[in-house]
């Protein structure tokens, strides 16, 4: 707690990171996603893998040992000898090292794959030890250890065992039934629809019936006369889709589904296998999303065998991680949950018992990184040392005790090696814009080791005219809570001077906006608007990750609502300051910062004078059953904080400009929340602008994201300064 004490006094005394004014101007193209420039203005970087406990650079010439205690490195193989042992040519040739992987700790071979097969290749004998055929796989799942593939293609699930023989498990997929893919729109913690046990000779996959979800009209432009391409799309309060579990054996060709009962108005998630591969454990949430159960299957039979743990709240438990065994005691696992307030670890026996809290405290375990077998400790990423950092730690099993692995300050990202022995350092903090360390796990060796830096990046800005960059804290709309904030301000900053001020907001559960990396977490479109002459401010109101369960549940059943006392609290102090022109106040935000920023707009129209919101939610009966749910209930249940949070009947409050921008064919926020908004401003005469992006999801992907934030510029340049 002195770490985070000292960080506090850091953070709020010495927080301008202040930029000559002198320099080059930057442009989008330099710094914006998707720019011609952008990676040249990025920190340095490498890629790794871990070879067992060695560690591998990944180039694009070679592969290269890293000595982790010296940090040298020596050529372990290059680009042109494994094109020569793999017998590759032309359209197939492996042109780079990025996507290599050395599955096996104990032989020297390397994984690599162009669009036809997946081979390993001895390099200490030159040659290829193993091929597969790959072509034409979609989410592609291979195992280790059988060496088979799961993969999806022209809708059905097929498994390629490591023979090359291909094996057809369903029949009847289509848009309609789905398999082997990602489910309840990517809610609870599920990226990927396909799960292998750890022998790799049973494969657990999703199959998702989603024939009763209505279909949303998204349309093509692109053929000749524009065509009818629709999304299943299930609204709060409407008909779900319904998930079953099945288990298909590599050996006997057999498929048998977990007996879970009806899946209607049910969540299944957080898939794991026992150590042995004979039991599948799965999180089971009903549709209110407040009474959720652990439950054990036989893989064999798909029989349930027992619930082993159960958890229950008035506004909704939210299982986003799977269990995970002991790599030296296969009869304890690992559970993460926040029932006391904040996201900890516990350990329990395979039959369900409780057997202690690993961690606590107020703040956050982040991830699981790894375990360190030798030391029986468990290696995680949480904020323990600041709200706003992120560090790595190693938790003793046995005792609990807690010891940080890294520098104490910043925001790092660990990976772990296979035994969990050591571990690569990627991070940065507010004036340093990357450094990358090798270390060991154990807590003793990491506290003593000298860790000079694998790479410390130079900062890829020097030249360039940039801007101050600060934090700070404001107490939210309750009066107790604190809220970070990070301010932007032009490098040639004058107090005397009065400022044209936009709050970007994001402002949603499952995000942030301020931490202790490279400037705060600034989002390089808040440089380029700061060099125009803006100061820019962004608040992590309630609502926001990290901060525990009853920071982020404020906003239960009233989106927007508490988020918008707390952005007031902000501008409350951005009015407190002489430098900031209190009639000149913008703000921006997307997806549920757009939400946000329409909310604000018609909520307090005498405060914001222009907005730009990108993919806005408009009412919340529009977007999809689990999100929305969760954080609202249903329209049919809470009718009247849907009814408070519509921003439909406040179209007739708009007095500012807006600006409001979409992906034409958004899948996420769908156009129909953008287009009703317009509507209701038609008939209420208000007059907001209005931009599409054809053809775009709902983020701009490539170089249209210039584009997108060339227009956002414009329009405060236009209406703002």
């Amino acid at each position: 707690m002195k770490i985070k004490n000292v960080f506090l006094l850091i953070a709020m005394v010495i927080v301008p990171m202040t930029g000559v004014a002198q320099g080059k101007l930057f442009t989008l193209e330099d710094i914006n996603y998707g720019g011609n420039n952008y990676r040249k203005m990025s920190p340095e970087n490498r890629w790794f893998a871990w070879w067992g406990d060695e560690l591998v650079k990944l180039d694009v010439d070679g592969c290269y040992l890293i000595d982790k205690k010296t940090n040298k490195e020596k050529i372990l193989v290059g680009i042109d000898e494994i094109n020569t042992w793999a017998g590759t040519a032309d359209s197939l040739m492996f042109r780079h090292f990025y996507g290599a992987a050395f599955p096996y700790a104990d032989k020297p071979y390397i994984m690599l794959q162009n669009i036809n097969e997946r081979m390993l290749i001895d390099f200490k004998a030159k040659k290829v030890v193993w091929r597969q055929a790959c072509r034409d796989e979609q989410n592609e799942d291979w195992s280790k250890d059988s060496r088979a593939v799961a993969y999806v293609k022209n809708h059905q699930l097929f498994v390629r065992d490591a023979d090359n023989n291909e094996n057809c498990l369903t029949t009847d997929g289509s848009r309609e039934i789905v398999y082997g893919s990602s489910v309840h729109r990517d809610e609870f913690g599920i990226s990927k629809g396909t799960y292998w046990s750890n022998d790799g000779m049973k494969l657990a996959f999703y199959r998702m019936d989603q024939s009763m979800v209505a279909d949303y009209p998204q349309v093509n432009i692109d053929t000749r006369i524009a065509a009818y391409e629709p999304d299943k799309y299930p609204m709060a309060g409407e008909t779900s889709h319904k998930v079953t579990v099945g288990v298909y054996d590599v050996k006997t060709k057999s498929t048998v589904y977990l007996k879970a009962g009806d899946p209607t108005d049910r969540y299944f998630t957080n898939i794991a296998w026992s150590p042995d591969s004979k039991t599948i454990y799965m999180f089971e949430l009903n549709r209110d999303q407040n009474d959720c159960r652990l439950v054990s299957y036989d893989a064999s039979t798909g029989e349930r065998i027992s619930e082993l743990y159960r958890e229950t709240s008035d506004k909704y438990v939210e299982p986003s991680h799977p269990i995970q065994f002991l790599p030296w005691d296969n009869s304890k696992f690992i559970l993460q949950s926040q029932k006391d307030g904040y996201n900890h670890l516990y350990l329990f026996d395979k039959s369900g018992k409780e057997l202690g809290q690993l961690t606590k405290g107020k703040w956050v375990v982040m991830e699981i990184y790894g375990f360190d077998a030798k030391n029986k400790s468990v290696i995680i990423a949480a904020n323990e040392a600041n709200d706003i950092q992120q560090n790595t730690y190693s938790v003793n099993v046995s005792n609990g005790k807690l010891s940080r692995l890294d520098n104490g300050r910043g925001w790092h990202y660990a990976n772990v090696s296979e035994s969990g022995a050591w571990f690569y350092d990627n991070y940065s903090e507010p004036a340093v814009p990357r450094i990358i360390t090798i270390s060991r796990t154990d807590a003793k060796s990491a506290a003593t080791a000298d860790k000079t830096p694998y790479l410390k990046a130079a900062n890829p800005w020097k030249g360039y005219q940039t801007p101050e960059f600060s934090t700070g804290k404001i107490k939210a709309a309750d009066g107790t809570t604190d809220l970070y904030y990070r301010m932007v301000r032009p490098a040639n900053f004058d107090e005397t001077k009065k400022y044209p001020t936009v709050v970007y907001v994001y402002g949603g559960p499952h995000a942030h906006n301020v931490d202790a990396r490279w400037h705060w977490g600034s989002r390089p479109w808040e440089t380029y608007m700061a060099q125009k002459g803006y100061v820019l401010f962004i608040i992590d109101n309630r609502g926001s990750e990290n901060r525990g369960r009853d920071f982020e549940q404020a906003t239960f059943r009233r989106l927007g609502q508490v988020e918008m006392a707390d952005q007031m609290k902000g501008v409350e102090f951005l009015k407190s300051l002489p430098y900031v022109d209190q009639d000149r106040i913008g703000v921006h935000g997307w997806s549920f910062g757009g939400f946000m920023t329409i909310s604000l707009m018609v909520n307090h129209p005498d405060v914001f004078k222009v907005g730009v919101a990108g993919g806005p939610v408009i009412d919340w009966k529009w977007y999809e059953v689990m999100y929305g749910e969760r954080y609202m209930d249903t329209p049919q249940t809470n009718p009247e904080g849907y009814a408070e949070t519509s921003l439909i009947p406040r179209a007739k409050d708009l007095k500012g400009k807006l600006q409001i921008i979409t992906g034409y064919n958004d899948p996420t926020v769908v156009p129909q929340h953008c287009l009703s908004f317009i509507k209701a401003c038609i008939e209420a005469g208000t007059q907001p602008d209005f931009f599409v992006y054809p053809g775009e999801p709902h983020n701009m992907r490539g170089h249209k994201s210039v584009h997108l934030h060339e227009r956002i510029t414009q329009y405060f340049e236009d209406y703002l300064k």
